[in-house]
């Protein structure tokens, strides 16, 4: 077998990964996974005050090495993770608008966590994925995943609270994005944050521009920018404190690409556990690479796994066309620049609402997996990580700092073997029948990082 398939021509019907459609067809399906991925593509560095010119750069650039690492067997796009966000706002003290002067600072974290990352790639790829999913259960990784949606709420609340205007003008944005992903049709429903703030945009700009109600948009920095350029490369500046604040999110990073291979083996009938060490390992260097230049973190994304959902499209060639119009994207000012006139009320909106749907994922982790909340020692392990993210406990240790994301993570995995199993568990693993016990999960039961039943949603 040769490292990359030999891609056979398809005209019609599913096309599976290692097939592929004319070359006018597949160039107009990567830009619809462009189109997909660019709301939290962009959305996710402004968030953290970063260039959105060089995430979208890194994330067509992550694409493609993650593509050539996996042989081309694995359909995915990397996009912004937003997983960084906290961590990087505590590591950088980001007051939520205008470019992150201490960028550097973060970025330095976001390279230790892509090496983790990659180390843990390694390790899975020589053991498989069996250690994983017994050190983070479901009900670990959704406590985990529900404090980080917890711990940025402040930041979305505090980005329209600025006055009655803001506060009413990021309501509605949420508002249209709610009424996008649930009334929209066909592949408008998968793209809500870019139809949302598009059209919340709009508004703003009549009843500020126009009206005089809000601060106007300033389109000077717009007109200014060339239309072809280099995007703003920054040098990571490593520091232990922020190292160690942003370096376990790559136990995030493990827990959220693992469903989503799981979820895309479900979808293409294909069995790609052998690849899930290259496609961490891919993730990881593709994180590495991002941070050594002045980008976000990434990770694959729901939202292309949703395209592929409609589309039935599952072809790997599709990607690459993809990341060539990102990083075609990523050398245009003009298009940063127009990102940027964004106003904040709309950007607060948007992180209301996705914020909360981090927090929400974890729930739906635990309703997936039907994790059992009258066992004492789930219970535990869930209030200990949702209180301590949501109130951003930090564990200081001379100059050392711990943040709320870093000490819920750390305490729901310590927790949760600290405890052990309680008598009831005991009891409900004796009674299972043998012939339903399988890789130490329950045959019928959701396992550790399967695919969702449902399509998942972008």
């Amino acid at each position: 077998m040769t490292y990359f398939p030999h891609w056979r021509l398809k005209t019609s019907g599913e096309v599976a990964p290692d097939e592929r459609l004319p070359t006018g067809q597949t160039l107009v399906l990567g830009l619809q996974h462009v189109v997909a991925m660019f709301g939290s593509t962009a959305l996710a560095p402004i968030l953290m005050g970063f260039d959105p010119n060089t995430a979208i750069l890194f994330s067509g650039i992550g694409t493609l090495l993650f593509f050539a690492l996996t042989g081309g067997r694995l359909p995915s796009y990397l996009g912004s993770s937003f997983a960084f966000i906290a961590v990087v706002i505590a590591a950088t003290g980001y007051a939520g608008t205008g470019p992150n002067p201490n960028i550097g600072v973060a970025l330095g974290g976001i390279v230790a966590c892509g090496a983790l990352y990659a180390a843990i790639g390694v390790a899975v790829h020589l053991s498989g994925t069996a250690w994983i999913e017994r050190l983070m259960p479901p009900v670990v990784t959704g406590a985990i995943v529900a404090a980080i949606g917890l711990n940025l709420a402040p930041v979305a609340v505090k980005s329209i609270s600025g006055s009655g205007f803001d506060t009413a003008m990021g309501l509605v944005t949420a508002l249209l994005v709610g009424l996008v992903a649930v009334r929209g049709r066909g592949l408008a429903r998968r793209l809500p944050i870019l139809i949302g703030a598009g059209v919340a945009y709009g508004l703003y700009l009549v009843l500020a521009n126009g009206l005089g109600l809000a601060k106007p948009i300033d389109f000077a920095r717009l007109g200014e920018a060339a239309w072809i350029g280099l995007p703003h490369f920054t040098a990571p500046v490593f520091t232990a404190p922020a190292m160690v604040l942003i370096a376990p999110v790559a136990l995030i990073l493990v827990a959220e690409n693992l469903g989503h291979i799981k979820g895309i083996a479900a979808m293409t009938g294909r069995d790609y556990d052998p690849l899930i060490g290259r496609g961490f390992l891919a993730d990881g260097l593709a994180t590495i690479l991002s941070g050594f230049g002045g980008g976000t973190g990434v990770t694959t994304y729901a939202e292309n796994m949703g395209v592929m959902a409609v589309t039935r499209i599952y072809s790997t060639l599709v990607f690459v066309a993809a990341a060539g119009f990102a990083i075609g994207l990523g050398f245009s000012p003009k298009f940063g620049a127009l990102v940027l006139t964004i106003p904040g009320p709309v950007v607060g909106g948007l992180a209301l609402v996705v914020f909360g749907l981090i927090a929400a994922t974890g729930g739906r982790i635990w309703v997936q997996d039907r994790t059992d909340f009258s066992d004492a020692r789930n219970l535990v392990t869930a209030a200990v990580a949702l209180i301590a993210g949501a109130g951003d406990l930090t564990v200081r240790l001379g100059d050392f700092a711990l943040g709320g994301i870093g000490t819920a993570t750390f305490g729901a995995i310590l927790v949760y073997h600290l405890l052990g199993s309680g008598p009831a568990e005991e009891s409900r693993v004796r009674r299972a029948s043998p012939s339903r016990v399988q890789g130490g999960a329950l045959v019928g039961e959701a396992h550790p990082g399967a695919p969702p039943q449902t399509p998942p949603k972008g």
